[in-house]
């Protein structure tokens, strides 16, 4: 049985998002590019140490919305950390031959920071 690049990016994203980068990096090609808020990312070991960065922060996460079209694939979610709860996150995916080979990265960075102190 084939998977489509939705089936890459919901394991993908499934691995990650429960903390297992180790397991999401097998979904994960090589050359993969990333663009994300104040950073452009080139290699597998670069995208490891951002996606890697991230997930031990997640306390939970909360599915908005998904789109496949091909080789390329949508997601739309809250992930939940200290600091936030609401804000919404994307990511815009390119799979091919079953590795994801690009992202776009899309979030409000200071949402994530350090809850204000008062």
């Amino acid at each position: 049985m084939t998977n489509t690049a939705y089936d890459t990016v919901q394991k993908y994203h499934q691995a990650w998002t429960s903390g297992d980068v180790d397991a999401a990096m097998e979904y994960v090609s090589d050359q993969i590019s990333c663009r994300a808020p104040g950073v452009d990312l080139d290699g597998k070991d670069a995208y490891r140490g951002f996606i890697g960065g991230f997930a031990p922060m997640l306390t939970g996460i909360e599915d908005i919305a998904e789109f496949a079209d091909g080789d390329r694939v949508a997601l739309f979610y809250y992930p939940q950390t200290a600091s936030t709860a609401t804000t919404p996150a994307a990511e815009y995916f390119t799979v091919i031959a079953g590795k994801i080979t690009e992202s776009v990265l899309i979030f409000d960075r200071l949402s994530y920071g350090p809850p204000e102190q008062g």
